[in-house]
């Protein structure tokens, strides 16, 4: 697998699952994210460690590390090679988490086949594992949202992020159409995954909620994923938008 084919099924994977967001039209379709937001956990071959060597091997950069210690994340800032999206590789410390929720969602991962833990496509597959009991959701979204966001979709592109500034237009006229367009933003920075630096303006816009089957049968509507817009507020600087997305007191030294 090459990184063309890496990022392509990526983005299939993610339009599959958020046909609301693949049918916008509000930019031109070849315009590229700034970032792709992609949501993993430290367990076996969907931890970081394990996945940094292909993402490397693909011509991808390890940049920035960050730590959030309130979220229960660790974030790996990846630069592409040329002026496509870079990667921001968002791990989720199962330690964080309560002995219990831990512990189912250690069982449910437990449950996946061999085939499913192999390969370089771990980030952008069906969930490898079966789809979780509603009650068991409920408990692992209660202890983190991302913990149930993991259970039931696996380790995969959470969200894309587009700069304004690429894209040619204003935050503001570009949020307009995406109400329009049925999507609804929230300016909160830490309604996302990740909280955001306070030199950016930014906008997070859930998906439209789909109907999910669970374990037992039951059907229930959630939102799992979303959108981002991002803009500088200063436009003087050099940087890449994504290389200001994250808080400066989150950063840590790259080991």
């Amino acid at each position: 697998m090459q990184r063309d084919e890496f990022v392509q099924q990526l983005w299939l994977d993610y339009v599959h699952h958020h046909p609301d967001i693949g049918g916008l039209r509000l930019w031109p379709v070849e315009s590229p994210p700034e970032y792709l937001a992609l949501l993993t956990f430290n367990h076996g071959p969907w931890s970081m460690e394990a996945l940094l060597p292909t993402l490397v091997r693909f011509g991808y950069r390890p940049v920035q590390r960050y730590a959030m210690a309130d979220r229960g994340l660790l974030v790996t800032l990846l630069a592409a090679p040329d002026e496509g999206a870079w990667l921001v590789l968002a791990e989720l410390q199962l330690g964080t988490l309560s002995r219990h929720p831990r512990a189912a969602l250690e069982q449910l991962v437990a449950q996946a086949p061999p085939e499913a833990t192999r390969g370089q496509n771990l980030l952008c597959r069906a969930r490898p594992w079966p789809m979780p009991d509603w009650a068991s959701y409920q408990t692992l979204a209660a202890a983190h949202p991302l913990a149930g966001w993991l259970a039931v979709m696996g380790p995969r592109l959470h969200h894309p992020g587009f700069d304004c500034g690429r894209l040619g237009e204003d935050i503001g006229r570009l949020d307009a159409r995406l109400r329009d367009s049925g999507l609804t933003g929230n300016a909160d920075r830490h309604h996302g995954v990740l909280p955001i630096s306070p030199l950016l303006d930014y906008r997070f816009y859930p998906t439209q909620p789909r109907r999910l089957a669970f374990a037992e049968g039951d059907e229930h509507r959630l939102s799992l994923g979303g959108l981002a817009l991002v803009q500088k507020q200063v436009s003087a600087n050099q940087e890449r938008t994504v290389e200001l997305l994250l808080p400066h007191h989150t950063r840590c030294e790259l080991s």
